[in-house]
């Protein structure tokens, strides 16, 4: 919901900067890395209870995610390969992110570590619809629950410390996603399939057939009688 709303705002505003770092030779490929370092360091400081650092962590690895793709557009290097390694890259880092919280709530129960797990799994089954889908022709985008609401509330979460609460709404929220995700693409592939152009002839009649008759004789090449021909012979 947020992605639609507001990523091609947000890219406007960081524009600037990503263009500061690509003269300063800083490729997409770079930042994306550098954002999937990100996550290793943030999911350690929420591991280890350090939940306001943790939230800088989730800031600049979400800006890093917004500038590496408007980099490579900006700079021509969009193409198949960056998008693939965007893609399993942020699969990655939320892999990483929940596991820094499951790794936190372990000290205070052996079942929370779970809650965060599952959080994890569905989102990974959001993006799983949302990438078979668009391989099918289909679109999946939208939802309630996307990539960009989940660093929101995760943040939030972690500036408060309101980790538990945040992350049962984030499990019916996303799970709720899953469940328009699957509708949004069932009536897509469930619609029935545009007619085909077919030409309709005009019934034939005695004068379009003298018509077709006369430009066919027109068109036929002029065939000299066999005595003409004769006596044009040198």
């Amino acid at each position: 919901m947020l992605d639609r709303r507001w990523r091609s705002g947000v890219e406007r505003v960081l524009g600037p900067l990503g263009d500061g770092l690509g003269r300063i030779g800083v490729g997409p490929d770079l930042l994306t890395a550098f954002g999937l370092a990100c996550s290793v360091g943030t999911a350690i400081l929420i591991g280890s209870g350090h939940l306001i650092w943790a939230v800088f962590g989730i800031v600049v690895a979400g800006v890093s995610d917004l500038l590496d793709g408007a980099l490579a557009r900006r700079s021509g290097r969009a193409g198949p390969r960056g998008a693939f390694l965007d893609s399993v890259t942020d699969r990655i880092s939320d892999a990483l992110l929940f596991g820094g919280a499951a790794w936190y709530l372990a000290t205070d129960s052996s079942r929370l570590p779970f809650l965060a797990f599952a959080v994890a799994g569905l989102s990974m089954l959001i993006s799983y619809e949302r990438a078979r889908a668009e391989s099918l022709g289909f679109d999946a985008r939208g939802g309630l629950m996307e990539r960009a609401e989940r660093f929101v509330f995760l943040g939030v979460a972690l500036a408060f410390d309101i980790l538990v609460p945040v992350l049962w709404v984030m499990l019916v929220l996303t799970a709720v996603t899953a469940v328009q995700r699957f509708v949004i693409v069932s009536r897509q592939a469930a619609a029935p399939a545009p007619a085909p152009h077919v030409r309709r002839e005009r019934p034939a009649t005695p004068l379009r057939e003298w018509l077709a008759t006369r430009r066919t004789d027109a068109a036929r090449p002029a065939v000299r009688p066999r005595a003409e021909r004769r006596r044009t012979r040198p």
